[in-house]
């Protein structure tokens, strides 16, 4: 018989290990198991995100996103503070680049707004102080904006778990998810694991795993690739800190941007492809079943008839290096490729309904003693936190 443990949680990303320490904290003295199929945490969506702390000034008032984002960022500020996490509060700019886009970026900057976002309409003049080398006609300040290595994060996270009684197994693949009476068991690679209750925080698999336990998840996960370029040393000054298109309302991507890294550096990206496996960072990587599952879904196969012409436009960018570049001078006309080195990719697990709609908020669904977190992209690490309270609510509730 498995050892028996009060919560187990599958997925050792931050918002698997965020909800994790959260429900220690809540309940001191009990025991956690977090499950992570590779050899550390952090390895997949958390570990190639941008490292943007956000402001929550693009989403509908009142939405999960919205309403975490906010009090996560407060959260997220203070564990680094209490930790030693390095972060940055430095600022970012959302730059209308012609007049076509200015309705956009006011109903962007009223969001910012009802969300209690400090922002700020700037012109031309406060724009070219603050970047100067991007091209706009009005944008957006958001002085609040910040950047953290989420990685550290993790780490820290971890750390603190193992300090409270709680553990990290590393190499615990989940193949099977079992409700019995009044018991969860959870069969790896590396063995069972039972506990009185469990949180599937797997990321590009929550779908899957949710089905292992006999969820029927209405929202299927499709992976898109992110691809990323550096710029070179000599050409960083071109970016103080983040600068941000004004993003597509019917598109749920936010258009490539620029991104001071609190490692160093500045990248630029992503755009946004069908990855061709749920982990396919790489262009060629390839997982039959996995694409095959994307292909044949009806959900997938109407999002793309809806917006084939701006997926055509992706993929573009994604095959051509010289269409890359000229949507980032749309925002920063000095840049060339030869100052763009290719950098990591990373894959956003999207969760699509049936009628071919993206799922825009947080999803969060219960299952008997599973709780499953089924859609949690941007704003999640930033908001991870807050998504581990709200979900250490519904396993208290």
């Amino acid at each position: 018989m498995p050892d028996h443990t009060d919560l187990v949680v599958i997925g050792g990303g931050i918002v698997g290990l965020a909800t994790a320490w959260r429900f220690v904290e809540r309940r001191p003295g009990s025991t956690v198991v977090v499950l992570e199929k590779e050899d550390a945490v952090a390895r997949h969506q958390t570990g190639h995100n941008s490292g943007v702390l956000h402001s929550g000034i693009y989403y509908k008032p009142g939405s999960l996103k919205a309403i975490n984002c906010r009090e996560g960022k407060r959260a997220m500020e203070a564990f680094c503070e209490q930790e030693g996490v390095p972060y940055e509060l430095c600022g970012k700019v959302i730059v209308a680049v012609d007049h076509e886009q200015v309705p956009a970026l006011e109903k962007i900057y009223e969001r910012g707004q009802a969300n209690g976002v400090r922002c700020e309409r700037i012109g031309v003049e406060r724009l070219a102080e603050l970047e100067p080398h991007t091209a706009g006609v009005a944008a957006i300040h958001v002085p609040e904006t910040g950047i953290v290595d989420y990685g550290a994060v993790c780490r820290r996270l971890a750390e603190k778990l193992f300090a409270a009684g709680g553990r990290v197994v590393t190499g615990a693949r989940a193949t099977a998810l079992k409700q019995a009476g009044a018991e969860v068991v959870v069969t790896t690679t590396a063995g069972d694991f039972a506990a009185d209750r469990a949180v599937n925080c797997a990321g590009l698999q929550s779908d899957r795993v949710a089905k292992m336990g006999g969820a029927t998840p209405g929202a299927k996960i499709v992976p898109f690739r992110g691809e990323y370029f550096e710029l070179k040393p000599s050409a960083q000054h071109l970016c103080r800190n983040l600068i941000y298109p004004t993003p597509d309302p019917a598109f749920p991507f936010l258009g490539v941007h620029f991104t001071r890294m609190i490692q160093g550096g500045v990248e630029c990206g992503p755009n946004a492809v069908l990855a061709l496996a749920r982990e396919g960072y790489g262009k060629t990587t390839l997982n039959v079943k996995d694409l095959a599952e994307s292909l044949s879904y009806g959900g997938f196969l109407k999002l793309a008839a809806k917006h084939w012409r701006m997926g055509a436009g992706e993929m573009w960018r994604s095959a051509s290096k010289a269409a890359f570049v000229r949507a980032l001078q749309r925002l920063v006309p000095e840049i060339t490729a030869d100052a763009l080195v290719p950098a990591p990719a990373g894959v956003r697990a999207q969760a699509v309904l049936p009628d071919g709609s993206m799922v825009d908020d947080f999803l969060i669904e219960q299952n008997g003693r599973v709780v499953n977190v089924l859609n949690a992209p941007s704003p999640a690490a930033t908001a991870s936190l807050n998504i581990g309270s709200l979900v250490v609510d519904r396993l208290v509730d």
